[in-house]
């Protein structure tokens, strides 16, 4: 039987192991810090727009308690993008080195990083509304689903085991379909997470920050363009249409906090993941000779606001255009 070892069980993570764990699939969880002693503790609680369940898993702070590849394991990779050199390094000292990789991340570079290293690497699309703001919790605001995952070979191409995960997210009320072209669709996923600063930065009004996050996106679709990068995807781009899928609505009276980006900040954890969202393009705009000022300055206010240990919305976008200018 396959054990999915989720490696970072945080928002993603610890919803996507909560949900395999329901539907019976051996699972594990990678944790850190308070997180992993709550869930050893007292159990990975989930909560949802329709349930809250409190699911004992077990749970380990390095991939070598669980003896990860000792067996039929696949791991799900689910730390942010900053982590994942991190992670990849305890899973090769663990002697994990031939273990399956699916990268269940924003952004294009994890897939690069991990194919360095690992032979069976897979990207993932995920598209999924959740938190994780406590130790012990992780919050999904799907009431249908919790979310749509589709699993492709890297960098093309799909296979058996392809066709095994995305059958056992399935079985585990999550959308997933095997996707041969997997990294066009992330690319567009990329696009849409270039506002994830906006929200996590900015206090302005939401019109002004949609407003922004769309000339981001220009600044995007201009360096793709200039690298011959395919990225349009009709699913990825439609999110009403996925959010009514999923059925995504409050939790009780509590919406969705933010973005990825926005918890990073208001849970103090000292990094985040900007440089490998708005910062993939201001690398494709230095390599190709595209002009990307707002997303580099997004970059550089970004880490300003970690080291300073801003919380979520303490700027205004007059500012970002004053760095534009530094």
């Amino acid at each position: 039987m396959t054990r999915y070892v989720i490696y970072g069980a945080g928002a993603i993570g610890g919803v996507v192991g909560a949900r395999l764990h329901q539907a019976g699939h051996e699972v594990a969880l990678i944790a850190r810090g308070a997180h992993l002693t709550a869930i050893e503790r007292d159990g990975l609680t989930l909560t949802t727009p329709a349930e809250q369940v409190t699911l004992r898993i077990a749970a380990a702070g390095d991939p070598a308690q669980l003896e990860v590849g000792s067996g039929d394991d696949v791991v799900l990779l689910a730390v942010k993008s900053q982590d994942t050199a991190g992670a990849l390094n305890s899973l090769r000292a663990a002697g994990a080195g031939d273990v399956p990789i699916v990268c269940l991340q924003n952004g294009v570079e994890n897939e690069r990083v991990c194919a360095r290293r690992f032979a069976d690497v897979y990207g993932a699309v995920v598209m999924a509304p959740a938190d994780h703001l406590r130790p012990g919790h992780v919050e999904s605001y799907g009431a249908k689903a919790s979310g749509i995952i589709d699993v492709g070979r890297y960098p093309a191409g799909s296979d058996d085991r392809c066709e095994a995960i995305c059958a056992a997210l399935s079985q585990s009320r999550i959308h997933s379909e095997p996707n041969a072209d997997v990294m066009r669709r992330k690319y567009a996923k990329l696009l849409q997470n270039l506002g994830n600063a906006v929200g996590a930065l900015f206090g302005d009004a939401e019109p002004s920050r949609a407003e922004l996050s769309e000339r981001l996106r220009d600044e995007g679709r201009a360096a793709l363009a200039a690298a011959a990068i395919e990225h349009d995807d009709d699913v990825v781009d439609d999110i009403g249409a996925r959010w009514e899928l999923l059925e995504v609505r409050p939790i009780g009276e509590h919406e969705r906090a933010g973005s990825s980006s926005w918890q990073s900040l208001a849970r103090g954890v000292g990094t985040i993941e900007t440089d490998y969202l708005n910062g993939e393009i201001v690398l494709l705009g230095r390599l190709h000779g595209v002009p990307t000022p707002l997303n580099e300055a997004i970059c550089r206010l970004a880490d300003d606001a970690v080291r300073r240990g801003m919380r979520p919305g303490e700027l205004s976008i007059d500012e970002l255009f004053g760095a534009t200018r530094s």
